[in-house]
């Protein structure tokens, strides 16, 4: 008789590991006191240094950059609005933008397989059936309604990355609403931020809640709603 060999049960511990290290980065983000680093006083103070040294490494400002904004995403640091406009300021508003979508989305995919890898199955095992059927419901449609979340930025950025890793969304369906959702307040703010040497020069300070003004929102406003005509037209 010949014996099986069992490969050995994976700890369950294990699933949790990526996920606590992306808040061991939020805790050690505040325990350093990074928080007054990437503000848009710094960037007013060092303005010239960091222009500097960008037109003399264009490469690798651009991959540090993005690599710091997959981190601040990633680890959901109150930082991204401050980054965005930096982006826009250091690299002009279409690569800086570019930049910008590119880190949010693969910063934003991490936590969502951390927290579809970690919480997923016990968030499902605790709501039992009522889970199932909200998943049924949202995945049916799992890209208009994220797309609709991603164009309205009603919700914060990091709840609506643990929410559909919460729903069992799948994962290239996440990045694709992700990717094209954010495109439009991204370059909103890459814009503005393209413009931020004038301000502060004739020391006015920006305004971060540009993008809830009825000019810009009302119009991200209607291309999430236009997101959810599919949807409700099946429904109909």
């Amino acid at each position: 008789m010949e014996s099986e060999t069992l490969s050995p049960a994976r700890p369950r511990w294990r699933r949790f590991v990526p996920l606590l290290l992306l808040v061991a980065g939020l805790i050690a983000f505040f325990a350093a006191g990074l928080e007054h680093q990437l503000t848009l006083e710094s960037l007013r103070q060092n303005r010239d240094a960091l222009e500097r040294w960008v037109d003399a490494h264009p490469v690798l400002s651009a991959l540090i950059f993005v690599i710091a904004y997959v981190a601040v995403v990633a680890c959901s640091i109150p930082a991204a609005s401050p980054m965005t406009l930096a982006g826009g300021f250091l690299f002009g508003t279409f690569e800086g933008g570019s930049l910008v979508v590119g880190a949010a989305t693969l910063g934003a995919t991490i936590l969502f397989l951390a927290a579809k890898t970690a919480l997923a199955d016990l968030f499902r095992a605790r709501l039992g059936e009522n889970l199932r059927k909200m998943e049924d419901g949202f995945n049916a449609n799992a890209f208009n309604y994220l797309l609709a979340l991603r164009l309205a930025p009603v919700f914060p950025f990091f709840l609506v990355n643990l929410a559909a890793g919460l729903l069992g969304v799948r994962l290239w369906t996440y990045v694709a609403a992700t990717f094209v959702g954010i495109i439009p307040a991204t370059f909103v703010y890459a814009g503005l931020g393209n413009g931020l040497g004038a301000l502060f020069e004739h020391g006015v300070r920006p305004d971060l809640a540009l993008v809830f003004e009825p000019r810009i929102f009302l119009p991200l406003l209607g291309l999430a709603a236009l997101s959810l005509v599919p949807v409700f037209w099946q429904r109909r």
